[in-house]
């Protein structure tokens, strides 16, 4: 119904959420140069604004349950609607969570070579640790409610969405009182996520003022690494399945869908070219029941970009603690993920949430780190959205050939630049 109500209207919404996000990014951008600024030019005061990243942490930390318990649920709930469509369901289902281990181990060797963070020796983050902060800082964290453990949290929301699942219809009121639940939540997120350039302004100022330029090549380092490894999941791996199954190019493929990626840039969200995504892949080629399938089964469970963030931030924020994982945490976390992230896709904070859960159900005193995460969260967003979106638009390809739902003279044409998508079939995909 939402996504119907989208794409009659698909000029009021997505200006709305484009102004949004624009401000938002707009904000912490300037935040993250100021905090550097003031930690190099006064480090003394830098690292005084380190109660502004403490809090905007706990009030991640206090969201993250909720989040987690929603996802879950309804996610366990998608999975079986996804199923009972059948081989293509089944077949999307076994590809995307297969690409999000593999993107997630990706991010962990990756992780491991470059050793992002080293050298910066942050503060972990204790809540009970007497601090010589002022009594109004303490007067102001203490309004934060605490944190839920998650682990726990995981567990029971894992029981009730199989639970719901075994109830068939009359278990669809319940499903749809925890989406209602999810709304709010979600809601509350967003207003968490615009007091982060506060958090990130007092995290960089601090870190930068205690380490000084080392902070901020870190910083620079783990971005850079992070987009190469973007491009090297797109490029090598989603491109060799491409060419191996359907014989088509990546790089015609990312010509194809060149205006979705401003779009998705410009937002930072891969969900404002999802209408587009739809009318380009039947216009390639692939089935209409196919694509109407993959597609919005994609943006839920299809989350190679954030997989890769995830699990190479995680090891950013342990390295720069000076308190590394080891292979059993790692594997443990990489595990936690995969379970963790499905379902959020599209939604602002959530993968900042979803990082935040696994380093507090794994190793709780890495939280304090999480701060300079949300310095440069804002920066790895595109490269995020941009690869979420490209593995979706392989996916419906290499899922259309498998099951002999895709024309590959007309995806070849079309792909070629010989049949170019016309705007007006994006309003006869709509009705």
């Amino acid at each position: 119904m939402a996504l119907t109500e989208q794409l009659d209207n698909p000029t009021p919404s997505p200006a709305k959420k484009k102004d949004k996000t624009h401000w938002l990014y707009i904000s912490v951008i300037a935040a993250v140069v100021l905090g550097a600024a003031l930690g190099l030019m006064a480090p003394k005061a830098g690292i005084a604004m380190k109660p502004l990243g403490d809090g905007f942490v706990a009030l991640i930390k206090m969201i993250i349950a909720p989040v987690i318990f929603c996802t879950i649920v309804l996610g366990i709930g998608s999975i079986a609607k996804a199923a009972t469509v059948g081989k293509v369901g089944g077949l999307a289902l076994l590809y995307f969570l297969t690409m999000s281990t593999f993107a997630l181990t990706l991010g962990l060797i990756v992780g491991n070579i470059i050793h992002p963070g080293e050298g910066l020796d942050l503060q972990p983050y204790d809540p009970n640790k007497p601090k010589a902060a002022s009594a109004t800082v303490e007067f102001f964290m203490s309004l934060i409610p605490g944190d839920i453990p998650v682990l726990p949290t995981l567990v029971v929301a894992l029981l009730v969405g199989f639970a719901l699942q075994g109830m068939g219809k009359s278990g669809e009121p319940v499903l749809f009182a925890v989406q209602c639940v999810q709304k709010v939540v979600f809601r509350i997120m967003m207003m968490i996520m615009w007091v982060a350039p506060l958090g990130a302004f007092g995290a960089i100022a601090a870190v930068v003022g205690a380490t000084g330029w080392a902070a901020i090549g870190s910083m620079a380092i783990l971005m850079g690494a992070f987009y190469l490894t973007c491009c090297i999941f797109i490029i090598v791996v989603l491109g060799t399945l491409l060419r191996v199954v359907t014989g088509l190019n990546i790089f015609s493929l990312l010509k194809y869908l060149a205006r979705e990626y401003l779009l998705i840039f410009s937002t930072s969200s891969s969900e404002t070219a999802l209408p587009r995504l739809i009318a380009k892949m039947e216009h390639v080629g692939v089935s209409k029941p196919v694509v109407g399938i993959t597609v919005p089964t994609g943006y839920s469970f299809n989350l190679d970009g954030t997989a890769i963030y995830l699990t190479m931030s995680a090891l950013f924020v342990s390295t720069a603690m000076d308190m590394p994982m080891n292979l059993g945490e790692q594997i443990g976390l990489l595990v936690f993920m995969i379970i963790a992230s499905k379902g959020a896709a599209g939604v602002t904070g959530a993968g900042l949430a979803t990082l935040a859960a696994g380093l507090q159900a794994h190793r709780p005193e890495l939280l304090g780190g999480m701060g300079v995460i949300v310095g440069i969260d804002k920066f790895m967003s595109e490269a995020r959205a941009l690869t979420n979106f490209t593995g979706n638009a392989v996916a419906t390809l290499l899922i259309g050939k498998w099951v002999h739902e895709v024309d590959l003279d007309q995806a070849k044409a079309v792909l070629s630049g010989e049949r170019p998508f016309d705007e007006s079939m994006l309003e006869e995909s709509m009705h």
